[in-house]
């Protein structure tokens, strides 16, 4: 499997974060893509809640979900779209993800279910769950080259997930991420590879990178990681499109050697010694 990763700086325009997702598309498939992935909040990384109320919508009407599905039937490609931010049917805001498959069909959506909330000594506040209904299930998708398990961004913090997304058969992990830049420079290496190790798996995250039109400041480097750890790709600090062969196989042969899903036991309740 070839998989292309787009590194964005989105701003607070989404036809023009749209245009950059359909140009990627093309650039992927020239590059030789099977599959395309991207960051979280593709279409729209905007803090003003009031000025971006104007461009949410819900799923069925949201142009850019339009606009990719349909280039990617056209470029025939699949799309993991990392994540959109729309509104759903209770008027809370949804920060929800998409597979796209080669015919422009929906094949599996998923809400984020860890939302972020915090306050960090940069003076930085963040309150997801303010503004974000909750996602309630785990997803992973069946594709040509394997089982894909999702997820987004501070769901990576929590390994009951992708225990879970795993057990279920996935082979590769999807963790598409808008990472603050204190919390990537500490943790955002050390968790991927650690997601990847645990269970031997593929992992692909697509990530937001730079100084963005809402003042904020993401990390950047977006990372592919083989199922021994090993990074295969680290795109940087700058946005772009990337490439990584894997070779799906490996997950097998890593499994073989430190066959720990086999060695997973349900933990009993914890007894609390006097």
């Amino acid at each position: 499997m070839r998989a292309a990763i787009l590194q964005m700086q989105s701003g607070i325009d989404p036809a023009a974060n749209t245009r950059t997702l359909v140009d990627a598309i093309g650039a992927a498939k020239a590059g030789g893509a099977d599959m395309l992935f991207t960051p979280e909040m593709s279409n729209l990384l905007d803090r003003d809640r009031a000025r971006s109320e104007a461009h949410l919508h819900a799923d069925a009407e949201d142009p850019t979900l339009a606009a990719v599905r349909d280039a990617a039937r056209e470029a025939g490609l699949w799309v993991h779209l990392g994540s959109l931010a729309l509104r759903g049917e209770s008027g809370q805001r949804l920060n929800r993800g998409f597979l796209i498959d080669a015919e422009g069909a929906i094949r599996a959506t998923y809400d984020k279910i860890h939302l972020f909330d915090v306050d960090l000594p940069t003076g930085e506040s963040w309150r997801e769950s303010a503004v974000y209904a909750r996602g309630d299930r785990a997803v992973a998708a069946e594709t040509p080259w394997g089982r894909l398990g999702l997820s987004i961004c501070y769901d990576l913090r929590f390994p009951d997930l992708y225990r879970a997304l795993t057990g279920a058969g996935a082979a590769i992990l999807a963790v598409p991420a808008a990472f603050t830049v204190p919390t990537g420079r500490a943790h955002w290496h050390v968790l991927l590879r650690a997601r990847a190790i645990e269970a031997g798996v593929f992992v692909i995250a697509a990530a937001q990178a730079g100084r963005h039109q809402d003042g904020r400041e993401t990390f950047g480097h977006s990372l592919v990681i083989g199922p021994w750890g090993d990074v295969l790709l680290d795109m940087g600090e700058a946005p772009g499109l990337g490439f990584a062969d894997l070779d799906l196989a490996q997950v097998q042969a890593v499994r073989a050697r430190v066959p720990a899903i086999e060695h997973r036991r349900d933990i009993p309740p914890v007894e609390v010694a006097p």
